[in-house]
């Protein structure tokens, strides 16, 4: 849009509505900048409208900047939480052992079980992909530099039952709404807990139950804090490593904030 209106193809003095949606991704992919370009070109008595999974500072920010009196609609709590119709479980492990304990859940699947996993690169999408396909598993895969009509199939496959595993980055991640998905696995946790929170809610749709299933290494315990909230709030069962970890990161933060170099 920005290059459109850097070229003179595209007018937007005149816009009168205007709609953000998914506003916490745009900013989590690192679009402020150019939302706000848009934004101040904008006649500013239009009538904006932002939608939002959730609410972290910056869509805060975002929208006390730019709406005026905005009402808030808002679907169940404010604050970072989970459904409740998914169970999730915790695994603490190494980063070498995921790839047995992935395969070893996939070998154990039951002929109505479907899952998506997410990996935190298109790297390790297309290499868990690639696994998948040689062992002549039911599987499909989408990232970002899949071509459009690509993504499309991965979409039709894992939604008919053609395909019984999706394998994805965080672009599958919201917006995706498959109602029979069984179990989301996190064989990469993601970076932060806002992610954490949409991957679990591609299970337990449509009045279902689901499970998800994440693999917590010691390069991911940065996370351990805010991931622990977000399981006792659903009323989860922590481990007890998770709670290590959460206390030795805490802690070496406090050794590097009287320590600074």
């Amino acid at each position: 849009m920005n290059d459109l209106f850097d070229s003179g193809d595209l007018y937007i003095e005149n816009i009168t509505y205007l709609i953000l949606d998914e506003a916490d991704r745009m900013l989590d992919m690192g679009f402020e900048a150019q939302i706000r370009r848009v934004l101040y070109g904008i006649r500013p008595n239009r009538q904006t409208v932002m939608t939002s999974a959730t609410w972290p500072s910056g869509v805060r920010r975002l929208a006390v900047s730019y709406t005026k009196d905005p009402v808030q609609v808002y679907v169940g709590s404010l604050d970072l939480t989970t459904t409740h119709s998914v169970a999730q479980i915790i695994h603490i492990l190494h980063e070498d052992d995921k790839e047995k304990t992935f395969f070893d859940f996939i070998a154990n699947m039951g002929p109505d079980d479907k899952v998506i996993v997410f990996c935190s690169t298109k790297g390790k999408t297309d290499y868990l992909s690639v696994e998948c396909i040689m062992k002549r598993l039911p599987s499909a895969s989408i990232h970002s530099n899949k071509e459009q009509c690509d993504r499309e199939q991965a979409i039709a496959d894992i939604m008919d039952g053609t395909a019984k595993i999706l394998i994805a980055t965080d672009v599958a991640s919201r917006g995706l709404d498959i109602d029979d998905v069984t179990h989301v696995i996190n064989y990469d946790f993601p970076k932060n807990i806002e992610e954490y929170v949409h991957r679990v809610g591609r299970t337990g749709r449509a009045g279902k139950t689901g499970e998800s299933i994440s693999y917590f290494t010691r390069e991911n315990w940065a996370n351990a804090s805010e991931l622990i909230k977000i399981l006792e709030e659903a009323e989860q069962y922590v481990p007890k490593e998770l709670y290590d970890m959460s206390e030795r990161f805490a802690s070496r933060q406090d050794r590097r904030s009287q320590n600074p170099k």
